[in-house]
C-alpha cells in the first residue's frame, strides 16, 4: 500500500506528476484543487465559497477542506493507497490529517515536494493563463499564491523531522521528473 502526499508551489507540475504517478502505482489521485473546481463549476454552496477565496489566490478555510478530505480518504478506492495533492496546507491540517489517518488505521509513506525556482513558476503560470483562459492566473494573483505557498514551510519541516520528506527537482521534461520522483520514493529501487 502506498500513501503519498504531494507538495510544491502552484505551477510546479504537481497535478501532472501526481496523475502520472497515481496511475503508475494504481492508486487514486486526490486533489483538493480538482474538488474545489468541480464544486465551482457546479455552482454548489461550497463552490461559491471556495471561488471567493480561490479568485484572491487564498486557501479555502480549514473546516471545509478537512471534512472534504476526511470523506474522500474514507472511500473504498483510497483504502489500498492514495496520492493526496493540495492538502495539508497548514500545521493544524497536518494534525487533522494525522487524526484522519489514525482513525483509518493508516499512515503516510512519503511526502514528495517538487522544487522549482519562483520566477520559473511565474513564467509557467502566465503561459498557462494565455493557453487555458483561467481567470485566476493574473500575474498579481500568481505572485500572491507563491507568497501564500511559502507559509507551508513549517509543514515541510514537520515532515522532514518525521523522515518522510522527499525533495525532487521539478525542472525538466515530464518523463525525467517522473523518473526522479519514482526513484526517490522509499519503495522504489
Amino acid at each position: 500500500m502506498t500513501r503519498l502526499l504531494f507538495m510544491g508551489p502552484p505551477g510546479a507540475g504537481k497535478g501532472t506528476q501526481a496523475t502520472l504517478l497515481a496511475d503508475k502505482l494504481g492508486i487514486p489521485h486526490i486533489s483538493t484543487g480538482d474538488i474545489f473546481r468541480a464544486n465551482v463549476s457546479q455552482g454548489t454552496e461550497l463552490g461559491v465559497l471556495a471561488k471567493s477565496y480561490m479568485d484572491k489566490g487564498e486557501y479555502v478555510p480549514d473546516e471545509v477542506t478537512n471534512e472534504m478530505v476526511r470523506a474522500r480518504l474514507g472511500e473504498a478506492d483510497a483504502r489500498t493507497g492514495f496520492l493526496l495533492d493540495g492538502y495539508p496546507r497548514t500545521v493544524d491540517q497536518v494534525h487533522t490529517l494525522d487524526g484522519i489517518l489514525e482513525e483509518l488505521g493508516e499512515k503516510l509513506d512519503a511526502v514528495v515536494e517538487l522544487v522549482v525556482d519562483r520566477e520559473e513558476l511565474i513564467a509557467r503560470l502566465l503561459k498557462r493563463a494565455e493557453t487555458s483562459g483561467r481567470t485566476d492566473d493574473t500575474e498579481e494573483v500568481i505572485r500572491h499564491r507563491q507568497e501564500v505557498y511559502e507559509q507551508t514551510t513549517p509543514l515541510l519541516a514537520v515532515y522532514a523531522d518525521r523522515g518522510l520528506l522527499v525533495q525532487v527537482d521539478g525542472i525538466g521534461a515530464v518523463d525525467d521528473i517522473q523518473a526522479r520522483i519514482f526513484d526517490a520514493l522509499p519503495h522504489a529501487g
